[in-house]
């Protein structure tokens, strides 16, 4: 069988098609808002843009007495506004020499099909499915951010952004930098003030800190690593002569720290050393222990060297964590959907940011802060390359599972 012959057969997979054969890089998601506009107007379907380029759907209840749900997705993607020609290999769609778009233009078919098949029935009773699709994910999240959350009349938020099948990831890990400065209150020259005790080497004193320092993962649960700790980078040294050349002389080349290496001053008692880590955690009380024991080590190797050299750490914040919810309902809701659509479902917690980071640190209509959770609609593999596809059966069998998840969620 053939895409075309797939795509007459498979309402949803057609919709799939439609969206991903448009280019919609982040900030440039003109044409595929136009195009959900006009397929929410082609069937019935209240559907608008806010001011920012951010879609807002809404479908009725029709039983006031149960909870909306909201399903969000992004339709930006990775790559550029070149034509997407996508073709059928096996059982995986694919585009010519780019990024396909499947992340996450397969949450948004899905997040469409479903608004189909409710808007004007009345017999299925529910109550009422919002969608929210927002631009600029993949580069600055900007979308997200400038979600109208004040109109949003739903508690509980399908993120459907994760790449396998049947996953349902239940927290995120923040993004925080720590960077660590040592720096000795006396330098010198290598071989004459080299016996002088009082004169210490801050290259050295950076690296005995740090050894001290945990690095990888630093607390996991049954839901895998929820934090963690990674060194960034170190800079050290005599440095400054051979990075000035460098720049000087426009060298261009692919393994700078060799290059820098070959120039370092060797006949200086350094007296500045600086490194930089990563701290992850999907628990706001682990990742303040880890920072506590970060700040602890500072603190006794300052009194280990106090007068002859300091150090400190500085933490700053980029994302906020995404925590686990106290209300298991939604795990509950997905595990029955995923065994009625003939899978299991894998429920665990992931290791970096996306949009539910924002969600659950913002409110609703009514005042009740977001409880999101990301889920995963199809096998996407190779993502962000030119070499990603999709399995389409997965897509067939990730609709069943949204539909399933808001059909229990409703009973």
């Amino acid at each position: 069988m053939n895409l075309s012959e797939l795509r007459k057969e498979n309402e949803i997979l057609d919709i799939f098609c439609n969206l991903v054969s448009i280019p919609s890089p982040s900030l440039k998601e003109d044409k595929v808002i136009d195009w959900i506009l006009n397929f929410c107007k082609e069937n019935g379907i209240d559907g608008r843009k806010d001011d920012y380029g951010n879609v807002y759907i809404y479908v009725p209840a029709t039983d006031n007495s149960k909870e909306p749900l909201m399903l969000s997705s992004h339709m930006d993607v990775v790559g550029d506004d070149s034509p997407v020609n996508i073709y059928l290999e096996g059982d995986f769609i694919k585009a010519e020499g780019r990024t396909l778009g499947a992340d996450d233009k397969v949450g948004v078919a899905c997040a469409l099909m479903l608004a189909k098949e409710l808007a004007g029935n009345e017999e299925k009773k529910h109550g009422g499915l919002e969608i929210t699709f927002t631009r600029d994910e993949e580069s600055g999240m900007s979308g997200i951010e400038h979600v109208e959350f004040n109109k949003i009349r739903s508690k509980h938020v399908l993120v459907c952004d994760a790449d396998k099948l049947g996953q349902l990831q239940i927290s995120g890990a923040s993004y925080t930098n720590a960077r660590i400065t040592v720096r000795a209150l006396k330098g010198g020259h290598s071989g004459i003030d080299i016996g002088d005790k009082t004169r210490l080497n801050a290259a050295k004193l950076i690296a005995e800190l740090i050894a001290d320092f945990p690095q990888g993962a630093y607390y996991t649960d049954e839901t895998g690593v929820i934090t963690s700790c990674n060194i960034g980078a170190i800079v050290a040294g005599g440095i400054q002569n051979s990075v000035a050349s460098i720049v000087e002389k426009g060298i261009k080349t692919n393994d700078y720290i060799t290059e820098i290496m070959k120039k370092t001053s060797t006949n200086i008692i350094n007296t500045l050393g600086m490194a930089s880590y990563s701290i992850r955690s999907a628990s706001v009380a682990k990742e303040e222990e880890l920072k506590a024991l970060m700040q602890s080590i500072v603190d006794k190797f300052n009194e280990k060297y106090k007068g002859l050299a300091e150090a400190e750490i500085e933490f700053e914040i980029h994302l906020l964590p995404f925590e686990r919810a106290n209300d298991d309902r939604i795990e509950k809701v997905h595990t029955k959907a995923c065994e009625m659509a003939g899978i299991k479902n894998e429920i665990s917690s992931f290791h970096a940011g996306a949009e539910t980071h924002v969600y659950c640190h913002n409110k609703n209509a009514k005042g009740e802060t977001f409880m999101p959770v990301l889920l995963g609609l199809a096998d996407v593999y190779n993502m962000h390359s030119a070499a990603e596809k999709v399995d389409y059966m997965t897509i067939l069998t990730g609709y069943k599972v949204i539909k399933n998840t808001f059909l229990v969620f409703n009973e």
